[in-house]
């Protein structure tokens, strides 16, 4: 049972439109947590020198990775079995935002590092488990003609609520904390101290705040999947490797998913590592870095809603192609520049205004072509979940889902681990992305064997 398709032509059902906020509510725990301002702020303060902060933040990821791998598919499983997945997404969300609202207290006098990272550990495995359990719900709260759309407008929100809170971040605590103006504040708000990184840490509460109110629409209108078949652990793991089982014969399936994995697992990582990157290599503090998120934000917003589109003009297959070789393209411009250097070659030359941030060639270019790749890079979530939902049943997409969390996840784990031992060896945060360029070029190739796709619309 899927949504009705009485809907009007162009118009998102009730359903569909919760499914979408809940995503939104969903992604600035990445864009403000993940990527541009506490795990940098991880990094940089509660480590204390960004590469071994890289390195910390991949190994870090690599745990939490490679748990939500072994254990998603069976979550996926057994949510097929049971049906209803909202109960349980509940609970998940709930946890989530207890773990968000904590960071305030991330300190060294406070929580500490170790518990700080044990912290960002479960919450790591909370948000791969609400991915698995909120991306299998989109077949039931969306028309199949508009899970495209439903699937890009749900990442579009997403950015486009990171930029709002990013953009009152910059304006509320680290502008004011840097320059003074007669549209800004005369100090941060409610008192806080930017020497103390409490404008760094506020980003916890908000975020929980967020995805506490924004979860609400979800559960209070969106819709189920109908109950399941029920039955224990022992009927999960059965219905998990029948699906395995059932993979050699769904060739389309299979080779999606192992291209996917590969994929993603650049494309996640770019996202992950690029505050930080940014941090080290550009050496940009909170200003630039939220300054960049916002831009970046921007961007993920248009690639998610790019994303829908190209999916119905071409289809999900070749949009993926598209959208892959925009970021290999702007990720492989992007690491041939620092300060004294542009596009790989030696760079001295003079500010081009004399503004608060981004007045050096080499800065502006670097925020183009993260914007670039964000474009591509959104697109590319946007197309590969539209994908599977036309390759899966919704009998089975629970176990689908799971499986593609853990296309997901099973490899991020090695990314990360790859991004962190060539920090150490190389020295140089460059040397991690050359892999991930990689990884998402042999995904590429991979994608065009997948030859089963709905047409166009």
């Amino acid at each position: 049972m899927t949504a009705n398709d009485d809907t009007p032509e162009g118009r998102l059902p009730g359903s569909a439109r919760a499914w979408a906020f809940y995503e939104g509510a969903r992604t600035p725990y990445v864009i403000l947590i993940k990527v541009y301002i506490f795990i940098p702020y991880l990094a940089t303060v509660l480590v204390g020198d960004p590469v071994s902060g890289q390195a910390l933040v991949a190994r870090l990821v690599m745990a939490y990775g490679l748990f939500a791998a072994l254990t998603a598919p069976l979550l996926g499983a057994t949510m097929d079995r049971a049906g209803k997945r909202k109960p349980l997404l509940a609970a998940i969300t709930a946890a989530l935002v207890v773990c968000c609202a904590s960071l305030w207290w991330a300190t060294p006098a406070g929580l500490g590092l170790g518990l700080t990272c044990a912290i960002i550990f479960f919450a790591g495995i909370l948000f791969a488990y609400s991915e698995v359990l909120h991306n299998s719900l989109l077949p039931f709260a969306a028309p199949p003609g508009h899970i495209s759309a439903t699937s890009g407008l749900g990442l579009a929100l997403g950015s486009a609520i990171s930029v709002v809170l990013l953009a009152f971040i910059l304006w509320a605590f680290a502008l004011p904390a840097r320059m003074s103006a007669d549209w800004l504040p005369d100090a941060p708000l409610f008192g806080l101290s930017a020497a103390a990184h409490q404008t760094d840490r506020i980003v916890g509460p908000i975020v929980a705040l967020i995805l506490g109110f924004g979860a609400l629409p979800l559960f209070l209108w969106g819709r189920d999947a109908p109950r399941g078949a029920g039955g224990g652990i022992g009927e999960s793991f059965a219905q998990l490797k029948m699906t395995l089982k059932s993979l050699p014969a769904n060739r389309p399936m299979a080779t999606f998913l192992a291209s996917r994995m590969i994929y993603t697992d650049g494309l996640t990582a770019i996202l992950l590592f690029m505050g930080i990157y940014a941090a080290g290599v550009m050496r940009w503090g909170a200003l630039e870095l939220t300054a960049l998120a916002i831009i970046v934000s921007c961007f993920l917003a248009i690639g998610g809603l790019v994303g829908g589109r190209l999916d119905r003009l071409v289809g999900p297959r070749r949009a993926i192609r598209i959208e892959l070789a925009i970021v290999v393209a702007s990720q492989f411009a992007l690491i041939g520049i620092a300060p004294d250097r542009l596009f790989y070659m030696a760079f001295n030359g003079s500010p081009l205004w004399d503004g608060p941030m981004f007045n050096t060639l080499p800065e502006i270019a670097f925020v183009v072509l993260a914007s670039v790749s964000a474009v591509g890079i959104c697109g590319c979530y946007a197309s590969s979940r539209s994908m599977l939902t036309s390759l899966a049943t919704p009998e089975t997409v629970g176990s689908w889902f799971g499986l593609y969390a853990l296309s997901g996840s099973v490899t991020i784990w090695l990314g990360s681990a790859l991004v962190g031992l060539a920090t150490a060896v190389w020295g140089t945060q460059q040397a991690g992305f050359v892999a991930l360029i990689g990884l998402i070029a042999l995904g590429w190739f991979g994608i065009g064997f997948v030859k089963k796709e709905p047409d166009p619309a």
